[in-house]
Order: C-alpha cells, then structure tokens, then sequence
C-alpha cells in the first residue's frame, strides 16, 4: 500500500470562494437529488484552472472554473470545450476519466462557466511529496513506464469513430502552436529575457513537417494522473484544458519537458517526481514510447524544446496576473525565475543537442 493519501482539499484561498446558494439553487435544478452542499474545499495543486471539492449528504464531486481575472486571455480557460472532450471520451469506452455531469455557460450563476463531475478518489504524486514519498524504486519504474504506457494508449484512440476529430484542426497544427505561444509570451511579457527571444525565433524557423494526427493531452504528467492506492495503474487522467487534435509528437515533446532528471534544478523538482529513484530518463521514455507504440519518433529534440518554451509561457501568464493584480496568491511571486530557468534549459538543450 501507498503511504501517500488520497488527494485532499483544503480550505479555499482568500478571494477564490464560490456563491454556494446561487450553486447550490443551479445544481439543484440540474441533478436529480443533488441536495445540499455540506462542504467545500478547494485542491491546491495547479496554476491555472481551479478545481474545488464540492461534499452533499450522498455524494461527492469536483467542480472546474477558470481563475479569476482569466477573461483577459483570449482562446484559454474554456470551460465547454474541457466538458465536450470528456464525455466524448468516455462514449468512446476510454476508462481513464471521470463522470462528467453537468455544464453551466450561464455567467449569472457564477461570473464564469462551469462543470461539475464525479469525485475519483485515488493518490495523485504532486512535486510536495519529493523525498518524503518514501516510494521504493520498483514502484518508481513500474510508475514511469505505465506513465508512457497510458501516453500511448491516448495517441491510438480513433479520431474518427469517437468524434474527438472535430475538437480541433490538425493541419498546421505546429506552426499555430509555435505562432501562438511566442504571441502570447509577447502579450504577457513583463521582463526582458533573451533566452526565450532564441527559443521563439529558433522554434519558427526549423519547423518540421507534421505527422499524422492524434488525441492530445497536452499537460501530461504524474500530478495529472489519479493512482489506484496500490500505485499499479492510472485510473483518472484530469486537466484536459489544453486537449486537441495535433502531431502527437508535440504531446511527448511536452511530457518530456515535464519530466526532470535527478541533476535537474530544484525549481522544477517542485513540480514534478521524474526525479526519483527508479523513474526512467527522459531517453529511456523516448525509447519505451517508441517500442510500444512501433513508430520512430523524428525531431524529438525540436518537439521537447517547444515543450520548454511553452511551459515558460504558461507560467509567464500567470506571473503576469499576479502582477495585474488578478490574484492574490502568493505562489505565484517567484514565477519569473521560473520563466528564466525553463527557457535556459531549452537553449541548453539545442547547444548540446540532446534531450
């Protein structure tokens, strides 16, 4: 058995409360027997999206909105979409998701859109646990692999037959991403770092030709998965803000940024427990998804560095709320520095050339 818990909630963050009778009154209508709400909390991992634990006398849910002072970032934080694509999926039979029960557009209830879904209790391995996890290196390899494992299973459900072909547009699907991101980086700028001028300018002249589309998570990693309590199998994947239809190798190139070696700086360890004993190395995850999905992967080192460059983005984003003034947390006062060492990390990586 696990000595880590299941997944708690905590108590909410200042300014980050919800309208209970306003919800309560919505879910009512919505849920047959919903009743009333006893409790809620608030899960504290995660920058963007905020998810809430929401406890009636029967049952037990989670709730999804965006952060606040989000509205100001234009194409993110879609609340209907992130619904569609889980119950699409679970139409299609894949097991890994929760039950997703209700979507509200209507800003009257609360100041944003909303879903509500099952509540999957399990252990999630956030970057808090570190050391302290006490996890033998067996469960670490067997965690890593089945990690890749489930990255696999993802990329070879049928676009067509499930009708997640119409979530996205995958032709000039790279060039977008690309495009995009290092729009957005220019949009949330707030310090001068030449780091991620290279990644931007390197990333839209060596763009590859794209490969056959697949399912994309897009934020694939050990926070975002729920573990059975035995730590021998994924039973939830969550947070499918960023999934569309793409080159699936944009998707590895993402988890493989993510996932940080033992030498790796203490910043990203926070996030992440690939640095364990027993995890494989971002080359060994490379060569187990290349064997279990029978393709070679091409560009790799093009695919990982975007990865880099894209989570840099993303905490910018954030590091630029926080410095508007849209939140009040104060996790995210240091994120400039995390900006700096993911973008170092990513010129680092075309210096020497490898992942």
């Amino acid at each position: 058995m696990s000595e880590i818990k299941p997944d708690a909630a905590i108590p909410i963050r200042p300014g980050e409360e919800l309208p209970i009778p306003a919800l309560e009154a919505y879910l009512n209508a919505q849920i047959l027997g919903f009743g009333a709400i006893t409790q809620v909390t608030q899960f504290p991992g995660g920058y963007s999206n905020l998810t809430y634990a929401l406890d009636t006398a029967e049952r037990a849910y989670v709730l999804r909105r965006p952060p606040f002072g989000a509205k100001n970032i234009k194409g993110g934080h879609d609340m209907g979409r992130e619904f569609r694509i889980l119950s699409l999926l679970a139409q299609a039979g894949y097991r890994r998701v929760p039950k997703v029960l209700s979507f509200c557009e209507n800003e009257t209830v609360m100041d944003c859109p909303f879903y509500l879904m099952e509540r999957v209790q399990g252990v999630i391995l956030r970057g808090k646990h570190g050391g302290k996890a006490n996890l033998p290196v067996e469960t670490m390899q067997r965690l890593s692999e089945t990690l890749v494992d489930a990255l696999v299973d993802l990329h070879a459900i049928d676009l067509q037959s499930s009708g997640l072909i119409n979530i996205g547009k995958p032709e000039g699907y790279i060039q977008r991403q690309v495009v995009g991101w290092s729009e957005r980086y220019r949009k949330s700028q707030t310090d001068e770092i030449a780091d991620m001028e290279q990644l931007s300018a390197w990333l839209q002249a060596n763009m590859p030709a794209e490969e056959a589309p697949s399912l994309l998570h897009n934020d694939y990693k050990y926070d975002n998965v729920v573990l059975d309590q035995d730590l021998n199998d994924i039973i939830a994947l969550l947070d499918w803000e960023m999934a569309t239809i793409g080159d699936p190798r944009m998707d590895l190139g993402t988890a493989l940024s993510y996932w940080v070696e033992p030498h790796e700086s203490d910043f990203e360890k926070q996030f992440n427990l690939t640095w364990l004993s027993g995890n494989l190395s971002r080359q060994e995850v490379l060569e187990r998804y290349e064997a279990k999905s029978g393709k070679k992967v091409n560009n790799i080192l093009y695919f990982y560095v975007f990865g880099l460059f894209k989570n840099a983005v993303v905490i910018q984003q954030i590091y630029y709320r926080y410095k508007q003034g849209f939140t009040q947390d104060e996790r995210f006062a240091l994120l400039i520095w995390g900006v700096r060492a993911l973008s170092e990390k990513g010129v680092k990586a075309l210096a020497s050339g490898t992942i």
